[in-house]
This record gives structure tokens, sequence and C-alpha cells, in this order.
């Protein structure tokens, strides 16, 4: 009876040591399934937070141009509407205020509309316009800034070869995202020329069929 009750000891403590051996190995191999799954769901993570390449057909993210750039593009811009005739590409440039000065004397004129009845005037005359534009300075002080640069203007006048040359000084304001031109000042070099005196002097066209300023109007 005792040798009998002892094996039944022995044989609980076989099954006990058993089980223990079971549920270590269990721990053990979840232990492994989590370390081997850790660097996967590490590595997901991290690429998650990579940024996303741009879908092919869409347009790369634009560089922003220093302001001084960005206003010398603009004026480049406006220069080339101005030798063509397209109106709409200059007026993106200019505040319906804007004043524009030209070195005649005489007032300034008030007002986008104004200046264009003025250009589109003078511009019938003109012909092959091209604009040269050199030595452009560039100042920005808060969301002003002024511009100043030399011109030659190259066409024919009336199917007569005609050329000036000048400087203009441009003041803009920055109005929401855009720099506009708010003042015009442009002026027109008048080269002195010695002439023979004549009996009967022919009066000579003016240089610019409204005003003594670079043809037509003011660039």
């Amino acid at each position: 009876m005792t040798q009998r009750l002892g094996g039944f000891a022995w044989e609980r403590r076989a099954n006990r040591q058993a089980a223990n051996l079971a549920w270590s190995f269990a721990i053990f191999m979840i232990a492994l399934f989590v370390l081997l799954a850790a660097p996967g769901a590490s590595a997901q993570k991290k690429s998650s937070k990579q940024p996303k390449p741009p879908l092919e057909g869409q347009p790369m993210p634009e560089i922003p141009l220093p302001v001084a750039d960005r206003i010398d593009n603009d004026i480049g811009e406006m220069l080339g509407a101005f030798q063509v005739g397209d109106i709409e590409a200059m007026h993106k440039h200019y505040a319906d205020n804007a004043t524009f000065v030209s070195g005649a004397y005489e007032p300034p004129i008030v007002g986008w509309q104004n200046y264009v009845a003025g250009y589109e005037r003078q511009r019938a005359a003109f012909s092959g316009m091209q604009l040269i534009r050199r030595d452009t300075m560039v100042f920005t002080h808060g969301d002003v800034a002024w511009a100043s640069y030399q011109w030659e203007f190259i066409s024919m006048y009336n199917d007569k070869p005609y050329s000036a040359r000048g400087q203009t000084t441009l003041i803009l304001n920055k109005i929401g995202d855009n720099w506009l031109i708010v003042h015009n000042h442009t002026s027109q070099i008048c080269e002195a020329r010695s002439q023979a005196p004549q009996k009967s002097p022919v009066k000579a066209p003016a240089q610019n069929p409204a005003a003594p300023a670079p043809p037509p109007s003011k660039p």
C-alpha cells in the first residue's frame, strides 16, 4: 500500500514536471515569434514615415525664388508683353491705380486704363519693336520694392528706323502673393546733335507720338 502510494506520488510529480516543461516551451516559442516579428514591424513603421514619391504625370513642386529674382522675372514678362502688344499680360503686373511718369513736362498718367488708351494709340505707328534691358537692380523693404534698369528701344516708326535709349524706375507693392507695379517713371536720354541751320526747318516727328518719352508710351 505504501509503495503504491509512493508510486502514485512519483507519477504525479512526473506529470507536473512534464506540464512545466511544455509551458516553458510554449513561452519560449511566443518570445521567439515576437523577436522575429519586431524588425519587420519596425521597418514597416519606418518606411511609413518616408514621403511618397510623386505620381507619374504630376508636376514636381516648384522651388520658391528669392524676391529679387521673382521681381526680375516679372519685369521681363511685362516688357515681353509690352513689345508684342499683349495688354492682358502687361496688366497682370500692374496695379489698377498705377501712375506713369515720363521725361516730358506733363502731368503723370493715373490709372491703368488711362495708360492703355495712350499705349494703343502710340503703338499703331510702330512695328517690329525690340526692347533691350540692361543693368537691372532690385531692392526690397518689407512689402515694398523698387527696381531700376537701362533700356534700348529699336523699332520702325512710320516705316523708318527708329531707336531710343533711357532709364526706368519701378515701384512695386506686394498685394497678396503678387508684386504689382504701382509707379513707373521712365525717361528717355536726349542726346545733343549738332545740325546745320536750315532756312525752312521741317518739324521732325515726335520721338513718341504722345510725349517725348520712349515709344510707345513707357516701357
